[in-house]
């Protein structure tokens, strides 16, 4: 068989060359028409295609020739008319065919198998377990310090004061607020972490000079809040002891060069570590919103909707909106810590106009307001809320609440998205003694330890 395909190709090479030197071969020849039925039993021909390709790659120096040699108007070809040279193109093709399909087998397991990686969660082998706390009381119940203890939170973002600016004062702070040695005494091995809100409109009003001495008095402060809120026989012992500083701040494209200024300047006053929150949009946009020149940063994974933008929709966490700023794997310059929703809130609209914001949920309200439609309710009467809020029957109520389903959903959605280191700080938001009637331990506890798994 070896030495018959031998002189077949040799043969096929004479062909080649007397064809060119213009010798008639036609009384050579047999048409592939005949070769057809000859091998196949039919007029199908397939073997005229076959033939080409396989000619075609023995003899690349004649292909052009080959090309026309095969054509409509010249359909001849000289062949020895064994069967057992069909049967070796046959083979020849078949094997050719099943390499082929190896290599289409091999690209679709490798693309799988990127796919697979590409949708693959990411798992953090180390949790720290964290808090908000953003509530201007500096006191825990012992109840929540038992569950705080038996999470096993090791951190708490505590919100000192905030900033603003008036004409009158420049940069002010104000909801000013501090641990307490009797809160800190009872929790088990959490550091606190000095976390100051800052205003965005005060950066139109500032320029370096003043953010210079912004800086030095957050530090000041910091500083002077450490030590408690009561002090007796000028005792200068620390309530805690810090190593991170964090800032909060919604910071646009217009004022970033201005606060990435202060940052700057607070980690040169301070000598600490310097942390500030990342909003969904700057972590998707990061060449128009800039990378604050920060150790790390915590994405805000909630308040996505401007609460009185879209009555239809939660505007704390909505999947949806998630998901379109989380709509593919990437990684941040900066290590990114995450934050996640525990709070709920109540938009109250008296009259069909927005009345404000009152704390408390749709258990507060069982029994005095119906529910109309998802998330809203109406008063059924008048109620006296804490002496603090007069709601009129017949008022209007947009309970925002997140259920753990929904948090695990963003979690998922979080892991398969966002590049996490294998340390990485999981905090909630906020701290309060609601936290634990809504969700029970095991719900809060998954809620850190979903990134593990």
């Amino acid at each position: 068989m070896i030495l018959k395909s031998f002189g077949f190709l040799v043969f096929i090479h004479a062909v080649c060359h007397s064809e060119e030197r213009g010798i008639s071969v036609r009384n050579s020849t047999i048409r592939i028409d005949n070769l057809c039925r000859a091998s196949r039993g039919d007029s199908s021909c397939l073997e005229k295609t076959i033939l080409r390709s396989f000619f075609t790659k023995i003899n690349r120096d004649y292909c052009f020739y080959k090309l026309q040699f095969f054509s409509k108007n010249s359909c001849y070809f000289l062949i020895f008319l064994f069967q057992k040279d069909i049967i070796l193109i046959r083979f020849y093709v078949k094997i050719k065919n099943i390499i082929a399909m190896k290599k289409y087998l091999l690209l679709v397991i490798i693309s799988s198998f990127l796919l697979g990686c590409s949708n693959k969660e990411n798992k953090v082998k180390n949790v720290e377990r964290a808090f908000y706390y953003w509530k201007s009381g500096s006191s825990l119940n012992q109840e929540t310090v038992d569950q705080l203890n038996k999470l096993q939170v090791k951190k708490i973002y505590y919100k000192f004061f905030e900033v603003d600016y008036s004409e009158t004062m420049g940069n002010f702070p104000y909801q000013k607020n501090s641990p307490d040695r009797y809160t800190l005494k009872n929790l088990d091995s959490v550091s606190i972490v000095p976390t100051i809100f800052i205003k965005n409109e005060i950066f139109q009003y500032n320029n370096e000079k003043s953010l210079d001495k912004l800086a030095d008095n957050i530090v000041f402060l910091i500083n002077k809040y450490r030590k408690g809120r009561y002090q007796y026989n000028n005792n200068d012992e620390n309530n805690f002891d810090f190593s991170e500083i964090q800032i909060d701040c919604d910071w646009t494209k217009s004022t970033k060069d201005k606060y990435f200024y202060l940052l700057k300047k607070i980690k040169q006053l301070s000598k600490k570590e310097i942390s500030c929150t990342l909003r969904l949009y700057p972590y998707k946009y990061p060449d128009i919103m800039g990378v604050p020149p920060v150790d790390k940063v915590t994405l805000m994974c909630y308040n996505l909707i401007k609460p009185q933008s879209q009555k239809e929709k939660n505007s704390i966490l909505d999947i949806n909106e998630l998901k379109s700023y989380l709509d593919k794997k990437r990684s941040y310059p900066v290590h990114l810590d995450v934050a996640l929703p525990v709070f709920y809130w109540t938009l109250w609209y008296h009259n069909n106009r927005f009345a404000g914001l009152v704390n408390f949920n749709s258990a507060d309200i069982s029994g005095i307001a119906k529910q109309t439609k998802p998330m809203w309710y109406e008063m059924t009467e008048d109620y006296t809320f804490e002496y603090e809020y007069y709601l009129k029957k017949g008022d209007q109520l947009k309970i925002e609440e997140v259920d753990s389903k929904t948090i695990q959903e963003a979690i998922s959605i979080i892991k398969k998205n966002v590049e996490l280191d294998d340390t990485t700080t999981i905090s909630l938001f906020h701290l309060d003694d609601s936290t634990f009637k809504k969700y029970n331990h095991e719900e809060v506890s998954s809620f850190y330890s979903s990134f593990s798994k």
